[in-house]
């Protein structure tokens, strides 16, 4: 067995320390907030003595959390549909074209991820009022779709790279048309990419705030908004005990996409 040097042990004792410092810098709020759901206080505070789920019980009680919980499924689920129905071609154009200004179209197809949410919003806002969409649910559909479609673009070109052509020039030669030699090698070839952009797509969807706040209304109110307004109108734990619900579901979507991908194949390792 290799000794290590002062040095090394120094540096991996370092590496160590700091990852153990950010997992938990990123869990603690999350703890405490499962945690504070648990309280029996009406105000946000930690459990102190026993747990009690009286809060999870009330949920089913808040006024328009059901209807704004269905609406950004309802919205969710749709954006990403579409989301990968535009990408899949856009980054099969990508990955195989060599056209002027490729670079430059695919940095800017995954723009809304470096963006700031608070500018799409209102420059979303601006635009749809000047065009005259003034709906509030085809408006929140097409901001949800340019929120998920850098999400399916990043992982469809990441497997694009990866993946042999020729294959689709071995079916054609077989008697399958394009459409058909995509349908029958390429997607269950990028099964994985589809999964992972899907499910990546669908939590950033369900979890806006910044875009989702300028283009709702009051009867199309999306789940963090309706979570916003709860705080202003009544605080209390209430709000923490939906939050660990939504913590729970993101979770079972983690689980759903290691059984079906594997997290080191979703994180890209």
């Amino acid at each position: 067995m290799r000794c290590l040097s002062p040095a090394a042990l120094l540096g991996s004792l370092l590496a160590w320390t700091m990852l153990a410092g950010s997992v938990i810098f990123l869990l603690a709020p999350l703890v405490v907030t499962v945690l504070v759901s648990l309280s029996p206080s009406p105000v946000f505070a930690l459990p102190h003595g026993a747990l009690s789920t009286r809060w999870y019980e009330q949920v089913g009680r808040l006024d328009g959390l059901l209807d704004s919980v269905l609406l950004s499924l309802q919205v969710a689920g749709l954006a990403t549909a579409i989301a990968l129905l535009l990408g899949t071609p856009a980054a099969i154009a990508l990955a195989r074209g060599r056209f002027p200004g490729r670079e430059a179209l695919a940095t800017f197809l995954i723009s809304p991820l470096m963006l700031p949410g608070l500018v799409i919003g209102i420059a979303l806002l601006q635009y749809f009022r000047a065009i005259g969409l003034t709906e509030a649910f085809p408006a929140l559909l097409l901001a949800h779709v340019m929120i998920v479609l850098p999400f399916v673009m990043r992982t469809l070109t990441a497997g694009l790279s990866l993946f042999d052509f020729t294959l689709i020039d071995a079916a054609r030669t077989l008697g399958l048309s394009w459409p058909r030699a995509v349908v029958k090698v390429m997607v269950p070839v990028l099964a994985p990419s589809f999964i992972t952009g899907g499910l990546f797509g669908f939590l950033s969807s369900i979890d806006n705030y910044p875009v989702s706040i300028f283009l709702t209304d009051v009867y199309h109110r999306t789940l963090p908004v309706q979570l916003l307004q709860y705080l202003g109108e009544s605080p209390d734990p209430t709000v923490a005990a939906v939050s660990s619900l939504i913590i729970g579901l993101t979770v079972l979507v983690l689980i759903l996409g290691d059984r079906l991908v594997g997290l080191n194949r979703m994180a890209g390792v």
